[in-house]
């Protein structure tokens, strides 16, 4: 019998159950695939609190995994059997020993990356890659604010971006947050918490602002985000750690210097099959370069996703996290 992390309601950690779990055999487009490693993100705190709605309960949550195929349904063309394939995004369920997942979602490994690589920055890395190539696309001279620089996120975003030829500014929590950006491509770490950031960014800027903010802290730092941008330029809202955005006057943006805003997902950038595959090869290219060095930082077994997940809530955390399966 194989095991799964289910949750029968929304709440804290301990509503995360380890339990038996059999997904059954493929259906037509299905895979069944049984995982290596699988990835924590802070989207999995989101589906647990109910602050993303899961589409039904009980569920299990998970967005990102890698592993090996071992059955397919009728249909399948994208994958065979003993493929190494990892996955990031919808549909939810990556917290399973063995899951059933459509073959659409699955992109096929390079030998180069091992599963647990591949589960510590499928869904961070190709968030990376719409943040800096589709949102705002980075190109060198630009100068950029990355809020969590520290993060699975922050630390992909910032040597992905140090390679496209930006400065990179980037906030952080404590003096090993800030060597720890700075050793991954963030020019500028700023100690949030000891000085003020905007009052930073334009020292740093000599007053002109930044040409793009990534911010996925959300409410703590939404609107003095806006105040280090240039005009015309752009916030890109991706995340809440701390809090939703509360409802906003638009005509702020008009004040600020004509801003853009926007507030994207994974999801909606790779829902087609050839944005997920640009997506994957874009970044699969800039780390098997080295370009983009990617680093398991925390390992949990699976059982204990409910320790990680405090461990992520508390800032405990940093970089990528992976579950590792034997």
């Amino acid at each position: 019998m194989s095991k799964a992390i289910r949750m029968n309601k929304t709440g804290g950690p301990e509503v995360l159950e380890w339990i038996d779990y059999e997904p059954g055999k493929p259906g037509p487009g299905e895979v069944l695939l049984r995982h290596e490693a699988v990835g924590l993100n802070f989207i999995d705190v989101y589906h647990r609190t109910g602050l993303y709605p899961l589409p039904q309960l009980p569920a299990t949550p998970g967005m990102e995994g890698a592993g090996i195929v071992e059955a397919v349904g009728e249909s399948v063309s994208e994958v065979t059997v003993g493929d190494r394939v990892a996955y990031a995004a919808i549909p939810p369920g990556a917290y399973a020993e063995i899951r059933l997942i459509p073959a659409h979602r699955l992109v096929k490994l390079p030998d180069g990356i091992p599963s647990r690589q591949a589960a510590a920055m499928m869904l961070q890395g190709m968030t990376a890659r719409y943040l800096l190539h589709r949102c705002h696309k980075v190109t060198s001279g630009d100068t950029i604010l990355i809020h969590a620089a520290a993060g699975g996120v922050g630390l992909i975003a910032c040597q992905w971006a140090k390679y496209l030829g930006a400065t990179v500014i980037g906030t952080v929590g404590s003096p090993q947050k800030a060597e720890l950006a700075g050793g991954h491509g963030c020019d500028y770490p700023i100690l949030y918490n000891e000085e003020d950031f905007v009052a930073r960014v334009k020292e740093i800027t000599d007053g002109k602002g930044v040409d793009a903010v990534y911010d996925s802290v959300g409410q703590a730092t939404f609107m003095k985000s806006l105040d280090c941008l240039k005009p015309m330029g752009i916030m890109v809202s991706f995340g809440q750690a701390s809090g939703p955005v509360q409802p906003l006057d638009l005509s702020v943006l008009v004040a600020k210097g004509s801003l853009f805003l926007t507030r994207p997902s994974l999801m909606t950038y790779t829902a087609k099959r050839e944005d997920l595959l640009d997506h994957a090869r874009d970044l699969f290219e800039v780390v098997e370069k080295g370009a983009v060095k990617i680093e398991v930082r925390q390992t949990y077994p699976l059982a204990e996703v409910a320790r990680a997940h405090h461990d992520l809530e508390s800032r405990k955390t940093t970089g990528s996290t992976v579950f590792l399966l034997e």
